[in-house]
């Protein structure tokens, strides 16, 4: 049996209680090429020509996208079978998968549990064995979360090594990739952005800065995959040193922000879900010089925490992906609350210092996956990913494939 026809049927006996997918592609097909034999998933708010594209909302059901986004007409160029589109919260504008119009989306590790957001579609997808690799979005954690939570590897590339056609107000939001381990995200990310490693030094003794302690607090399974992982790193060799982690400033910054890249959707707020509407209708209330100030604030703020240590002192940065441990789809934490907070402390910093960062399984805790974030200069995404490659094959680090569902 081929790939392709693997994974459908993977789909078909376990989707109906995932609810990775929102549109499944029974005829697609790969090509000859660098990524023949491979199945991509697309996060639904990235276009495919002739699939859905609704954005997780009501207000685009219907629509149809015309042609490809850069990345996956890249990837189909390249052999790639694209099996379908994948669920999102509305307008990627939550940290779980759910929506008005589709199922939530389960954790393919237990039932009940989220799978993260907004990617959550896709990396669930890829742990489910119904994928080999995924395209996401990460505005603020979008593809590391899910990543964390569904225990796969989530790339978060620089601005613009990804090309799209989406138009993101605020600049942040970048495509990126998941899958089951560093070699498969960096095949894909190799095809997207059109680049490869052969210029690329190798990541041996570096320096790394690790944020395994914050002023918001963490859960300890959290901070203990961190520990791991920086006594991995200096196992293998780098020079690791225990650094400060502030992301309040950043986050405060963001909440104005977001509310205000949710006001450039063309619909009327009342077509959207009561959360969503609420944010839309903050934002378009905001003015340009309240924007302009906010986002002055949060990427200073970023460039205190992430791009300063950086350029100054390290060669990498290593971070807990995530504040908080999995949990249920129903008490994923709303938009600005204190959990919120917590749970995206450390990845929002790298948003937006406009750096690179990847997601890398660090284990399980409760029988719940639990990540770890390392995070590089800008347009170093190949040395980011041969740390991560490290990282992922070091002796007592914890690092396991998804089990998959078969």
């Amino acid at each position: 049996m081929d790939i392709v026809q693997a994974h459908l049927e993977a789909i078909d006996r376990h989707d109906s209680r995932i609810h990775a997918y929102v549109y499944v592609d029974r005829e697609a097909r790969g090509s000859d090429g660098r990524l023949s034999g491979v199945t991509v998933a697309v996060k639904d708010n990235i276009p495919v020509a002739g699939m859905p594209w609704t954005d997780g909302s009501a207000v685009w059901r219907d629509r149809i996208a015309h042609e490809d986004d850069v990345g996956v007409a890249r990837m189909r160029a390249a052999g790639a079978a694209i099996l379908g589109k994948t669920n999102l919260p509305e307008l990627a504008a939550a940290v779980g998968t759910t929506n008005a119009i589709f199922p939530a989306t389960n954790n393919p590790w237990r039932d009940g549990i989220t799978p993260g957001g907004s990617s959550g579609g896709s990396a669930a997808a890829v742990a489910a064995g119904m994928a080999g690799v995924a395209l996401g979005t990460d505005m603020g954690g979008s593809i590391r979360i899910p990543a964390s939570c569904c225990g796969v590897v989530g790339l978060r590339p620089s601005p613009d090594r990804v090309p799209t056609i989406a138009v993101d107000p605020a600049g942040l939001s970048v495509i990126g990739q998941l899958g089951r381990s560093v070699a498969d995200v960096k095949l894909l990310f190799a095809v997207v952005s059109q680049s490869d490693d052969r210029a690329v030094n190798p990541t041996n003794g570096c320096r790394i800065g690790v944020a395994d302690t914050t002023a918001l607090g963490m859960d300890a399974a959290c901070a203990d995959a961190c520990r791991r992982a920086a006594d991995a790193l200096e196992a293998a060799g780098h020079r690791v040193e225990r650094i400060p982690w502030e992301s309040e400033k950043v986050a405060a910054g963001y909440a104005v922000v977001r509310r205000a890249s949710m006001a450039s959707f063309p619909a009327d707020p009342q077509l959207f879900a009561p959360g969503i509407r609420k944010l839309v209708e903050q934002g378009r209330a905001l003015g340009a010089l309240d924007y302009f100030q906010a986002f002055e604030s949060a990427t200073g703020a970023a460039q205190e925490v992430v791009v300063k240590p950086l350029l100054s002192s390290f060669d990498f940065l290593l971070t807990p992906t995530l504040g908080l441990v999995p949990m249920a789809i129903e008490k994923v934490p709303p938009f600005l609350s204190e959990p919120y907070g917590r749970y995206i402390q450390f990845v929002l910093p790298v948003s937006f210092a406009h750096t690179p960062a990847v997601s890398v399984p660090a284990g399980v805790y409760d029988a719940l996956p639990v990540g770890v974030q390392l995070v590089g200069r800008s347009g170093h995404e190949w040395e980011l990913l041969m740390l991560a490659e490290q990282l992922e094959a070091a002796d007592g680090f914890g690092f396991q494939r998804p089990p998959g569902l078969d």
